[in-house]
């Protein structure tokens, strides 16, 4: 189906989709709105895969999302019915933090979070292919704060790290955001990106950790920090748990250890939370950002160094140089018992920065709809009432003879 057919429902269908096999395809996103015009063969991206890498996602029963801010596009990943990859793409202004799961997808954008739900029953299926269909029905304006990794806790409260102001916050019904915790080494509640805090690990339903690129209490302090200032921040305690790392990423919970990506060395790295070592799993070769965990495997984005701006003067260059190795961008999946990297997907062109990714279990092949156009314009949907009308009272008048 072509952008802007709308998806019927009866047997449920799909909006565009960029459908790759195992070896070789082409993606090329159009301007996402609110952003500059980028010439389409700017944005033009070659994307391949190992051999393997439709078969595992099958085989586990996922599939994968995951953002670029850069080009500001939301990718769904998973495979076709004839065992092929699909690569589904929505345009969003500077895509960031991702939460998925089979029912709900919560995404960053430049000024929304935005909410997304899936309305396919089980047995439902879009172009007789998609098994999940994400529309959104949300999207809550934060205004610009730099809005970096999302969390959800307990309560069903919506959490993000809002890098612009140094701090956990969430949402407010009135107001652009509502502070949560701040870092003890940040004094205020500024607009001044201090210290560039940027990941989140939930514990259960609890935000415990988070990541930041220094302790820096002055404005965009960090990026003098960049080589070795990162740090682990325990919310709980306001404890540093770890320390003298390059821009550090995506902590998360996993097996009872901490494991975060160690950006600017290039490592995915496991900290043991009694005895604090730090163990390199796997070396990527990529500034490392968006990590997810499942059946023994970890799910690794991967972004081009670049040799300038925030990305220069940093441990893995000189690690790509001894090891004869180039950057690139994309995904790698790695076996979390050994570090071998036993599949990936490579993304070559316009696409060259990644930030999140997410494996979403039970899920094989997503799409999700617009924010914005004819298809979600026109695309309705109806919840089945309580009880039929009648019985509430509920009468239709009767039309004039």
């Amino acid at each position: 189906m072509s952008e802007g057919q709308q998806p019927p429902l009866s047997e449920t269908s799909g909006t565009a989709e960029e459908t790759a096999n195992a070896e070789h395809a082409k993606v090329q996103p159009a301007d996402a709105p609110g952003s500059a015009p980028v010439a389409a063969e700017t944005l033009q991206t070659n994307v391949t895969c190992s051999r393997g890498f439709p078969q595992w996602l099958a085989m586990n029963n996922c599939s994968l999302a995951f953002t670029s801010y850069q080009t500001g596009q939301l990718f769904l990943v998973g495979t076709l019915p004839n065992g092929s990859l699909s690569l589904h793409q929505r345009n969003f202004v500077r895509a960031m933090g991702l939460i998925a799961d089979s029912q709900r997808m919560l995404l960053a954008g430049l000024a929304q979070i935005w909410r997304f739900e899936n309305v396919l029953a089980p047995n439902e299926r879009a172009n007789q292919t998609f098994d999940k269909l994400y529309v959104p029905r949300r999207g809550q304006t934060v205004s610009d704060l730099d809005v970096h990794e999302l969390g959800v806790d307990n309560a069903g409260r919506l959490l993000f790290v809002n890098t612009k102001y140094s701090c956990l916050a969430t949402d407010s019904v009135v107001h652009s955001f509502k502070p949560v915790w701040r870092p003890p080494f940040i004094s205020k509640l500024a607009p001044e990106d201090r210290c560039h805090l940027n990941g989140l690990a939930m514990d259960n339903g609890v935000p415990r950790y988070v990541t930041s690129v220094s302790t820096s209490d002055i404005v965009d302090g960090w990026r003098n920090q960049r080589r070795d200032g990162g740090v682990i921040v325990d919310i709980e305690t306001d404890e540093i748990v770890a320390e003298g790392l390059s821009m550090p990423h995506s902590p998360r919970l996993h097996d009872g250890a901490l494991w975060f990506l160690d950006s600017g060395n290039g490592y995915l790295t496991r900290l043991d939370l009694q005895s604090r070592k730090k163990d390199r799993i796997a070396f990527c070769p990529g500034f490392l950002r968006g990590l997810s965990f499942y059946n023994g495997h970890a799910v690794v984005g991967l972004s081009l160094a670049r040799r300038e701006g925030v990305f220069s003067g940093l441990n893995l260059q000189d690690e790509l140089e001894k090891r004869k190795g180039e950057a690139w961008c994309g995904l790698q999946i790695i076996n979390t018992n050994n570090g071998d990297i036993v599949e990936w997907l490579r993304l070559e062109g316009g696409i060259k920065e990644l930030f999140d990714v997410r494996i979403i279990p039970g899920v094989r092949c997503p799409m999700a709809l617009p924010t914005f156009g004819p298809d979600l314009a026109s695309f309705i949907t109806i919840e089945a009432p309580d009880r039929p009308l009648s019985e509430r009272g509920f009468q239709a008048a009767a039309l004039p003879q």
